[in-house]
């Protein structure tokens, strides 16, 4: 069968590559060749992906040398010893992910709630006692998920600008593979001190509970790696990319505006809506696999365009359609099946009381550069913005 390289790139902020819906209109399991010149299955329509990612003959392992790459150049692995739960199957997955997930349990999460206020509200004073204009996401987008996993790991935020460069790094598709050797080392020599001193002198957070539950100390390490990075990058995008698109549309900020109850809602449409981890849900076939009745072999890649999945009409009536009273949860922005984000109910969490903490105290929030000046992450893993530059009105 004849492959079509594959767009990795969006070429619109607001909606999937053109290809990536023309393949899911057309069948949406196609074969593709990726940058590095390799083929892979691409599957673009919600019930594939959902049926591909709950068949446990696809492996989520990173460490296999068939597993797709969205870069030019391959990049070996870290080489640190632990295993990410990203990384794992079953059976050594199970265990492994439960052993943490009691630390994201909605109950566990909702405790979170008066500190993640708490943390929203000073960064707003600090930004309205600043000059204008300002730069939401350093000013407010990256800090408000980083001071949150950083306080639930017991990472010293005042290393914040250490991990986030490094993370922006490593989610770059450009970064070459010597540079992005030395990034992936360079955090993880970080998070093995930090682990090391919590074997010393534990503290009340999450890498200490593991330690003290008898979890490998390079198992911490790798857990501390994923949590960390995962952590700030997609939720600091996903905030950006959420207030731009709502100072975009004055009626959808209105309706927040007028009922902060629709806040959740809303954040589960903009969820769907961006899918800013549009490839992470990608497999590789451990034995032949029948699908919609295409053959799978096993080694066979396949990437996921959970994108196109998430806009796919079948599912979400007029999908390319911003409707923020959707109220639909069936996406795939947190993936699906075993692998399904950890994080996801602190993401939520943080996203509501971020939408409604910022329209209510600053209701005058603007772009202060035109709209089709704002830089999106066209290079990066994790859409997002590069930098989002806004004003508002002076108090009297």
């Amino acid at each position: 069968m004849t492959s079509q390289p594959l767009q990795v790139a969006r070429t619109c902020p607001y909606a999937p590559p053109a290809q990536h819906v023309e393949m899911r209109d057309n069948g949406g399991i196609t074969r593709v060749r990726l940058p590095n010149g390799r083929e892979a299955w691409a599957l673009s329509r919600m019930d594939h992906l959902r049926a591909m990612l709950s068949d446990p003959r696809f492996s989520s392992d990173r460490d296999n040398p068939h597993y797709p790459s969205f870069r030019a150049d391959e990049v070996p692995p870290s080489g640190g010893g632990g295993r990410m739960l990203i990384n794992m199957d079953p059976p050594e997955h199970g265990p492994a992910r439960r052993a943490i997930t009691g630390e994201f349990t909605l109950r566990r999460v909702a405790e979170l709630r008066p500190r993640i206020q708490e943390i929203v509200d000073e960064l707003i004073d600090a930004m309205l006692a600043g000059p204008q204009p300002v730069d939401l996401v350093r000013a407010f987008s990256l800090p408000v998920p980083s001071l949150v996993i950083c306080e639930m790991l017991g990472v010293p935020y005042t290393d914040h600008d250490f991990f986030q460069a490094h993370t922006a790094t490593m989610v770059n598709r450009d970064t070459p593979p010597d540079e992005m050797q030395k990034t992936m080392q360079a955090l993880w020599l970080y998070m093995a001190e930090l682990v090391q001193g919590k074997s010393r002198e534990p503290g009340d957070d999450v890498l200490s509970r593991q330690l003290a539950d008898g979890a490998a100390p390079e198992d911490v390490i790798a857990l501390a790696f994923l949590l960390l990075v995962a952590g700030h990058e997609t939720t600091a995008n996903m905030i950006s990319l959420g207030v731009l698109t709502l100072l975009e549309r004055p009626e959808h900020l209105a309706a927040l505006l007028a009922d902060p109850s629709g806040t959740p809602m809303a954040v589960e449409e903009l969820l769907r809506y961006f899918t800013i981890v549009e490839f992470g849900n990608s497999r590789v076939a451990t034995d032949d696999v029948e699908l919609a009745g295409t053959t799978i072999r096993a080694g066979e890649a396949v990437v996921s365009l959970t994108n196109a999945a998430n806009h796919d009409p079948e599912v979400f009536p007029e999908a390319d359609q911003l409707k923020l009273d959707r109220g639909a949860r069936n996406h795939l922005a947190f993936g699906y099946g075993r692998h399904q984000c950890l994080g996801q109910n602190l993401a939520r969490l943080e996203l509501e009381i971020v939408f409604n903490t910022l329209l209510r105290r600053v209701p005058s929030l603007r772009l202060a550069v035109p709209a089709e000046e704002v830089p999106f992450k066209d290079d990066a893993e994790i859409y997002g913005i590069h930098r989002l530059p806004v004003a508002w009105d002076a108090r009297p």
